[in-house]
């Protein structure tokens, strides 16, 4: 049985589908990175800071792309260049959409909706008059997500919160945060929404302010209504 070539890495604007930039050369590896953001709170007393998390970071694609316009029978020592500004291209703002255009990078089961981030070119290869003849990219690639999409994806839900909670004797922020979110680690929102720095302090008769969790901006803190 003959053994079918792998597929070329294409790189297409979403755009406009019908502009295709194919690899000629498809790269060894590529790698995907993802990561989480957690918010680190210190309590006096305990033995190790408390977690909350906050948000998921984007995911990027890296690879290396090799370029050769000196021995290939689509093109013989020509700028190598040519290829690669088609690629440098795409970080370029785009007059209609104010800004990069959104990519789809695909290599057989790799499937990745994305902008260009990054490049770096390395031009290694060159004619006796200095005409660059080789390169290799190194890219990146992050993540495109649309935020309605994301949403219905993670079904993302928020109870009708009462506004008001009165604190009864013995009561910690850990189980009223139990009690309306049932996560017991969403004390911290609370916390941030009463301008509590020390979660023993509550008192029986205190009236608290209970949020919404996905209305409470990561970076600052702040409860947004």
């Amino acid at each position: 049985m003959p053994i079918t070539p792998l597929k070329k890495v294409q790189i297409q604007r979403l755009d406009k589908p019908e502009e295709v930039l194919s690899a000629l050369f498809n790269p060894e590896e590529y790698t995907i990175n993802k990561d989480n953001n957690f918010a680190v709170q210190g309590i006096p007393g305990l033995g190790a800071p408390l977690l909350q998390f906050v948000n998921g970071n984007m995911r990027s694609l890296e690879m290396e792309l090799f370029f050769d316009t000196y021995d290939t029978p689509v093109a013989t020592k020509t700028d190598v260049r040519t290829q690669t500004d088609k690629l440098m291209r795409l970080m370029e703002i785009d007059s209609e959409l104010h800004a990069p255009p959104v990519l789809s990078v695909s290599w057989a089961s790799l499937q990745f909706t994305c902008v260009l981030a990054k490049a770096t070119q390395k031009f290694i290869m060159f004619t006796d008059d200095g005409t660059p003849v080789r390169a290799r990219l190194n890219v990146t690639f992050n993540e495109f997500v649309d935020a309605e999409q994301e949403a219905k994806r993670a079904n993302l839900q928020t109870a009708d919160f009462t506004k008001a909670h009165l604190v009864v004797e013995g009561e910690t922020l850990s189980g009223i945060a139990g009690d309306y979110y049932d996560n017991a680690q969403a004390w911290r929102a609370i916390a941030i929404a009463n301008e509590i720095d020390d979660p023993r302090t509550l008192r029986a008769g205190d009236t608290l302010r209970i949020p919404s969790l996905p209305f409470i901006n990561p970076e600052t803190g702040e409860v947004l209504t």
